[in-house]
């Protein structure tokens, strides 16, 4: 396994709280795919698990090298969860491109939050 790239990010979960409260689902359409709202709205601490993925997704564009460069939107990247609750990631449109295009094979994610932050760090990899 290479390593191509690794990012990491950590967010104020009171900024995500005050980008919901103020665009509502304009913003949760804009950042996070269905299965991702459908996910945190049900959790206990929704705000955290949405910072969660905020942090998550940033620090994927930062392992893939790209930024919000070439094309790449909020929903091609939609952070998931294992049956054991570890999270994966699901890649989609510009951005599974992108990925294909500089050898990327996966994206390893770790993402943690509490109730002021949340964190996470990626690693691009390849075979």
């Amino acid at each position: 396994m290479n390593v191509i790239g690794i990012g990491t990010d950590i967010v104020e979960c009171s900024r995500i709280e005050s980008m919901i409260a103020k665009h509502d689902e304009l913003f949760l359409k804009r950042v996070y795919t269905d299965w991702e709202i459908n996910y945190c709205s049900r959790r206990k601490s929704a705000v955290e698990h949405f910072a969660g993925r905020w942090a998550a997704k940033e620090a994927i564009l930062k392992a893939m090298g790209t930024g919000w460069a070439k094309g790449v939107h909020w929903t091609d990247l939609e952070i998931r969860n294992e049956a054991g609750g570890q999270p994966f990631v699901e890649l989609a449109g510009q951005a599974r491109t992108v990925c294909q295009q500089q050898g990327i094979e996966k994206i390893l994610i770790t993402l943690s939050h509490c109730r002021q932050y949340a964190t996470a760090f990626a690693t691009a990899v390849s075979d």
